[in-house]
């Protein structure tokens, strides 16, 4: 039983609307996209919902904590760098990451051809290995705001372990 307390679960979730005259980029993957998606970051979703989900994991907040929309300084910021400090600061804490699961929500585009290189990326943002990160979309069958395409969520989930 004593075992069990070393670990911890996150969760997160994040949503962005699309805009014109942005990049869509998600798990670091520019893809190619009529519009991309609206944020103070480079507004990867993908990486949002991770970070989230770890610092929910060590209880650190959220990713608005670490790094607020209201400073300059992340301004079409790299979220996956972003990402890579969120897994410095659970280390910092004194826990290892030990699997991240995600799903991405998104009506358009296909994002199969894509995932791979989503999961090497987000396991070199987080130093894990790449088997420990899942990536999965879905469309929501044209319902809701992902449906209509207004714009894409993404959800995670993630398991820690206490170091000492």
């Amino acid at each position: 039983m004593e075992d069990f307390r070393r670990l911890r679960i996150g969760q997160g979730m994040d949503v962005h609307a699309f805009a014109e005259g942005r990049k869509l980029i998600l798990g670091g993957v520019d893809i190619p996209h009529t519009r991309g998606l609206l944020g103070h970051s480079d507004a990867d979703v993908l990486a949002h919902a991770i970070s989230d989900a770890l610092l929910g994991a060590v209880r650190g907040g959220d990713i608005g904590k670490l790094f607020p929309d209201t400073d300059p300084a992340y301004k079409d910021a790299d979220s996956l760098k972003l990402l890579a400090a969120v897994a410095a600061f659970v280390r910092e804490q004194g826990y290892e990451i030990l699997d991240v699961d995600s799903v991405i929500a998104a009506q358009a585009p296909k994002l199969s051809p894509y995932r791979d290189q989503m999961r090497q990326n987000l396991a070199d943002a987080m130093g894990v290995p790449v088997e420990n990160v899942g990536v999965k979309a879905t469309t929501t069958e044209r319902l809701g705001f992902e449906g209509r395409e207004e714009g894409i969520s993404a959800t995670a989930a993630c398991l820690c372990a206490r170091c000492s």
